[in-house]
């Protein structure tokens, strides 16, 4: 049985991180005039491209420094590992990433600019967290976790208290979800201070591992070789996170969208909001277009735009299709 984390331990961690983030708006999203109404949380607008700076930063800024003095280590997808290493550059420690062979290259340059080091593994979290556990034992690297983390969870939660601070009468937000991390905060800040308001989870179809395992009340795994059929590669992970799994009891549901409803959400936010959000980033725009923007519904929605490090050519692909089929 896990202890969950509170809304003070957001609130400290929304203190911590106010001179490092981008404290982001909320975009109104154009949609026709009898439709609902949708804003966007463009957290692809951090100076990491994704949302996970406020994890990362949080954690490692947590950190006594005889613990963070031999550098940190983390396994990541992608965004993490991005986020880590300019944590790590700014609190002046080194960095070690262990991330997946199928890592976009857009990510793994960006890390290496950063400063840090990567170590390729298989594209499992099995892999992925085992190297880093061996490195973090045998050089004395602080573990700094993607998502079963409290301090990691905190730090997304910060997302929450923005959107309730900005819309105090949102009615349901949307949340991509692959860890849980980023769900786990938000829920946590938001059914702490507005339970009224529904949260919703959002993840592709061909990655549900999430749905599952809140439908069943256990954690349920994908094989790796099933998740990797997504586009979304944030979100390819094969089971949600312990610590997160345990803060899904503030969650309302948890829905899926297509590749293609992801690929179309993708080209309405380049579109319509000026924004650019790589496949993961998109599924919660997604969801309100496919389950929730219908006409006559009058409640005020909010998609978390998660991550905008969209690898450069699928992302010309995307928008590409969007004008072969308007010819």
């Amino acid at each position: 049985m896990y202890d969950l984390v509170t809304v003070q331990e957001i609130e400290d961690a929304a203190r911590r991180l106010a001179d490092v983030i981008l404290r982001t708006p909320l975009v109104a999203f154009p949609q026709a005039p009898s439709g609902p109404s949708l804003l966007l949380k463009p957290e692809s607008l951090q100076p990491v491209g994704s949302f996970k700076l406020r994890g990362a930063y949080n954690a490692i800024s947590a950190l006594p420094e005889a613990d963070r003095k031999n550098g940190v280590v983390a396994h990541s997808s992608g965004n993490h590992a991005q986020a880590v290493a300019y944590a790590a550059k700014a609190v002046g420690v080194p960095a070690v990433l262990v991330v997946p062979t199928t890592i976009p290259a857009v990510k793994a340059d960006a890390c290496r600019l950063l400063g840090a080091e990567l170590v390729y593994v298989e594209p499992t979290i099995e892999a992925r967290v085992e190297t880093a556990d061996r490195l973090a034992t045998a050089h004395g690297y602080a573990l700094i976790p993607p998502f079963d983390d409290r301090r990691v969870i905190a730090g997304q939660g910060t997302i929450g208290l923005e959107i309730l601070a900005d819309a105090p009468d949102v009615d349901t937000v949307l949340v991509p979800i692959s860890g849980g991390g980023l769900l786990a905060g938000i829920a946590t800040a938001i059914k702490s201070l507005r339970p009224e308001t529904r949260v919703i989870g959002v993840e592709p179809e061909l990655a549900a591992d999430a749905r599952a395992s809140f439908r069943a009340g256990r954690r349920i795994s994908w094989p790796s070789a099933d998740t990797r059929r997504t586009i979304a590669d944030a979100l390819r992970l094969e089971c949600v996170g312990e610590l997160p799994f345990e803060h899904l009891r503030y969650v309302d549901d948890i829905v899926t969208v297509s590749e293609e409803e992801i690929r179309e959400a993708m080209r309405r936010l380049a579109r319509g909001a000026r924004l650019v959000a790589e496949p993961a980033g998109a599924v919660a725009t997604a969801a309100y277009l496919t389950h929730y923007g219908m006409p006559g519904d009058r409640r005020k929605y909010v998609a978390v735009v998660s991550g905008g490090n969209a690898d450069p050519a699928l992302y010309a692909e995307v928008l590409g299709e969007g004008l072969a089929g308007e010819r």
